[in-house]
């Protein structure tokens, strides 16, 4: 049985990685151990996407290493 996860109590807060316009506003919510459920800041109430912490750490690690390789090169 996989357990349930209540989003209701949800603490969600804008990704660093969003450009602070209108455009690309991602919202995670750190408060669900071993999971991290993402969605768009303009539609809240659309559906929710939720990544294991280890896929999402991953997904970072290769976000910031795009970066810097845009940055350097």
């Amino acid at each position: 049985m996989k357990p349930t996860l209540d989003l209701s109590i949800a603490v969600w807060r804008k990704s660093s990685y969003s450009d602070g316009g209108q455009t690309n506003c991602v919202e995670v919510a750190d408060n669900s151990p071993g999971m991290v459920p993402v969605r768009d800041s303009k539609l809240p109430h659309s559906p929710i996407l939720v990544f294991g912490a280890t896929c999402w750490e991953s997904f970072l690690v290769g976000v910031k290493d795009d970066n810097s390789a845009h940055i350097s090169g």
